[in-house]
């Protein structure tokens, strides 16, 4: 009777599973006919000026979003930040049934790095099936698509036979990725905590591919103090804040390490009064990449030290962290790289992880130990610059490639 009951156990189990399966074309179905909406909410979302620092604009850009999934009738709700955009969490399928079961998440984020008054100049524009704009690819594009993933299980709940969803689906939406996620990190560790998977929605790569690991980063501010003197009467008297950063910045660099994936980078320095006085004050923005998270504790080790230690008598150097991304490590993404890549094979197109040396919010979701994947948007290409495009022709297979990953995970 015991073995009667386990086969009739897993008889449903694979009932279940082939239902998942006629779901999944259906729902791919749907998908398939909703391009050229898809295209008009980029258009929309794109025409939203929503630069990190100004919080009106990245909520702007969250209520259009919300409105969009609200007209199906997909549950909102909103994580207020001090500072930076507000969070929009959206969720699709919870019932009695599975409320207590791990959620798969989509996320994204609303931020870009163009300043407010970008569309007065250079606004939404397309030529054929690639797309322009301020942040277009990096990463309103992406938004557009995990918004119509929801929209597409919703629809599936309200239009087909299926029960419930296996898992419940949340959408989280930060608002400022582009600054370190200062704020949103929080509650994106909080929320994602315990989570099955996540699906993060950065531009897919110009290869067609997602991304499967990432290095992590942190950026800093070195400030350094000395004494302002004349320089043509009392030089000596004088003690230079910019010739000792000067020393700074080569032991700063010093450290990078090409063979272990170890990058520092001092991109921006100020300082000083005026040519004939000696610099009273220098400031200097550090930039540092790593693989591991034993990396970036030995290499910040080493940093510490270097600015403790006085290279000329008298100037004072410090230094704090402005923020810091976790590493993506490529062990975290297998699993559900393996299983998107059949999805996408099912929906037409092949489809391999790569490394990047950029951060993303999925570090903070992979060092927790949750299965996660990035760069799962539309193709895209030159983020951060004017010429910024996304491939207006991947928004529909990659779409699919989600939201079958999603219901068949």
């Amino acid at each position: 009777m015991e073995k009667a009951l386990i086969n009739s156990v897993e008889d449903r189990k694979v009932s279940f599973a082939s239902d998942l399966e006629h779901y999944a074309d259906l729902l791919c179905d749907w998908i398939a006919k909703q391009e050229d909406a898809m295209i008009d909410c980029l258009e929309a979302l794109v025409n939203v000026d929503s630069n990190s620092y100004d919080k009106a604009g990245v909520d702007a850009a969250g209520k259009l979003m919300e409105s969009w999934l609200v007209e199906d009738g997909i549950t909102c709700s909103w994580h207020s930040l001090e500072n930076s955009g507000d969070v929009l969490e959206a969720r699709v399928g919870f019932d009695e049934s599975n409320a207590n079961a791990p959620a798969i998440f989509v996320m994204g984020h609303r931020d870009t790095v163009f300043p407010k008054g970008t569309l007065e100049t250079r606004c939404f524009s397309r030529d054929g099936m690639k797309a322009f704009g301020p942040g277009v690819a990096d990463m309103k594009s992406g938004l557009v698509l995990n918004c119509f993933v929801l929209k597409g299980l919703q629809h599936l709940l309200k239009t087909s036979d299926i029960q419930q969803l296996p898992f419940p689906v949340i959408g989280l939406f930060t608002g400022d990725e582009e600054i370190g996620s200062p704020e949103g990190r929080y509650v994106i560790r909080d929320r994602v905590a315990g989570a099955r998977a996540v699906f993060n929605a950065e531009p897919g790569r110009i290869s067609g591919n997602v991304v499967s690991a990432r290095k992590g980063g942190a950026s800093f501010e070195i400030q350094v103090t000395g004494k302002a003197a004349h320089s043509g009467v009392n030089h000596a008297d004088g003690i230079s804040a910019i010739g000792a950063l000067a020393q700074l910045v080569t032991s700063l660099h010093a450290l990078t390490d090409y063979d272990k994936g170890i990058t520092t980078n001092v991109g921006l320095i100020s300082g000083g009064m005026s040519s004939n006085t000696v610099a009273p004050t220098a400031t200097a923005r550090l930039d540092l990449r790593f693989i591991t998270l034993e990396q970036g504790e030995e290499v910040k080790a080493k940093i510490n030290a270097i600015i403790e230690t006085p290279v000329i008598e008298g100037a004072i150097a410090t230094i704090k962290i402005l923020s810091e991304f976790q590493p993506f490590e490529a062990s975290m993404s297998d699993v559900v790289l393996a299983h998107y890549q059949r999805q996408a094979n099912s929906v037409g197109f092949s489809v391999e992880g790569e490394f990047t040396g950029g951060c993303s919010d999925a570090g903070f979701t992979s060092s927790m130990g949750v299965p996660t994947l990035c760069g799962t948007g539309p193709v895209g290409a030159k983020m951060h610059t004017d010429d910024e495009y996304c491939l207006l022709d991947t928004f529909v297979p990659r779409t699919q490639a989600v939201a079958k990953s999603i219901l068949l995970l």
